[in-house]
C-alpha cells in the first residue's frame, strides 16, 4: 500500500530542521521503552523530539494496519460512518488512514499528551480536508469523552494500559460509539490476548462482532497460536535511517475487533494465512462459524477458485 503523499510530505517537513542524529537517538528511545514498559500504564512518548521520530518510524505502519482493518470492516457494514472519534489519536494515524476511506464530516481527536496533539495538528494542517479535524486534550480514563460518532477508533492504546485501565477505557469508548467501534493492538500473543479480552467485554455489552471474526463463539484457534495480520508499508529514506535498515519496506503484524450495534451479514469466513498457490489449486486455511477449515479450491469451482486468486491473508471469503 502507499502512505498518501499529503501525509509523507507533511513528515518531511517537520522533520527537515532536526538532526539526523538526534532524530536517530530518540527513535531508539522510544523503541526501548515500548519494549520495556508497554503495558505499565506509563506514558511512552512525551518530548517534541520524540513525537517526531515517532511520526518517521511508527505513523506509516499504524495507517497501514487501520487502513486495512477498516477496509475489511466497512466490506460488512451497508451503511458507512459519517463522523469518527479517534481516541488515544497520538499523532492522527488512524484519521489519515479513515480519511482515506470515508467521506466524513465530522472527525474529532482526542489525545492526552500536548506534544502528540500539536505534531498531528501540524501534519493535518497540510491536507485541506483534514486541516478541519478538531483536537481535544484529555484522558481516555481519566476525562469525559468529548464526543459521541458513528465510528470510534482506538489503535495501539490499549497496550498502554493494565487490565483494569482497559475494562475501563473500553466500555467508555463503547458508549461513545453510534455505529462500530474497531480496536487495533500489536499483532503479538500479548496483544491478541488483550483483543480476546476486549472482544468478550463487548459481547457481555451488547456488542456484535462484525470484524475480523466470522462468528461470535469462542476463537477456535489453540494456545500455541493467535489470530493476527499483517499489511506492507514503503519505508522513506529517513525511516530506513531511523530504523538502521536497508528494506525499501516493513511488514507490520497487527490485531483487531471491529464491533458494532447493529446486526449485520458476517462473512462466511475469515483467511488466517498466506493462501498456498499451486497450479490449479490454492489452499486455504480459514476460521468459519464451525472452526477452522483448510480447504482446497480447485479450477473444476470456477467462482470460488476467482475469488481465491484474488484473495489475501485477512480477506473475508465466502465459502458454505
Amino acid at each position: 500500500m502507499e502512505i498518501p503523499y499529503e501525509l509523507r510530505y507533511a513528515i518531511e517537513n517537520i522533520t527537515s530542521e532536526l538532526k539526523l542524529n538526534q532524530l536517530i537517538k530518540d527513535a531508539q528511545n522510544i523503541s526501548n521503552k515500548y519494549r520495556a514498559e508497554s503495558g505499565t500504564g506509563k506514558r511512552l512518548v512525551t518530548s517534541p523530539n520524540e513525537v517526531i521520530a515517532y511520526s518517521v518510524t511508527r505513523m506509516p505502519a499504524t495507517y497501514g494496519a487501520v487502513l486495512t482493518a477498516l477496509k475489511n470492516t466497512l466490506d460488512l457494514v451497508e451503511t458507512p460512518p459519517h463522523s469518527l472519534l479517534d481516541a488515544g489519536a497520538g499523532t492522527g494515524s488512524a484519521t489519515w488512514a479513515t480519511h482515506s476511506l470515508l467521506e466524513l464530516e465530522s472527525m474529532t481527536c482526542f489525545e492526552r499528551e500536548g506534544s502528540m496533539s500539536e505534531i498531528g495538528r501540524k501534519l493535518m494542517s497540510e491536507s485541506e480536508s483534514l486541516s478541519k479535524a478538531k483536537w481535544v486534550n484529555g484522558d481516555i480514563l481519566k476525562s469525559d469523552i468529548p464526543v459521541t460518532a458513528d465510528l470510534v477508533i482506538a489503535s495501539y492504546v490499549f497496550n498502554e494500559m493494565n487490565a483494569e485501565e482497559r475494562t475501563t477505557g473500553i466500555l467508555k469508548l463503547w458508549a461513545a460509539t453510534k455505529m462500530l467501534l474497531l480496536i487495533v493492538e500489536p499483532g503479538t500473543p500479548a496483544g491478541y490476548k488483550q483483543i480476546m479480552n476486549i472482544r468478550k467485554l463487548l459481547l457481555e455489552n451488547g456488542g456484535k462482532i462484525a470484524a475480523p471474526c466470522p462468528h461470535d463463539n469462542a476463537c477456535p484457534l489453540d494456545n500455541d497460536n493467535w489470530c493476527h495480520f499483517s499489511c506492507r508499508v514503503p519505508r522513506s529514506k529517513l525511516h530506513k535511517e531511523l530504523k538502521s535498515g536497508n528494506a525499501p519496506y516493513e511488514d507490520e503484524k497487527f490485531s483487531y475487533i471491529a464491533v458494532v450495534r447493529d446486526d449485520l451479514k458476517k462473512a462466511d469466513a475469515r483467511i488466517l494465512r498466506h493462501p498456498y498457490i499451486e497450479k490449479g489449486q490454492i489452499t486455504l486455511e480459514l476460521c468459519k462459524a464451525d472452526g477452522l477449515k483448510q480447504v482446497k479450491i480447485t479450477k473444476r469451482d470456477e467462482n470460488s477458485y476467482k475469488q481465491a486468486k484474488k484473495a489475501g491473508w485477512g480477506d473475508g471469503f465466502n465459502y458454505k
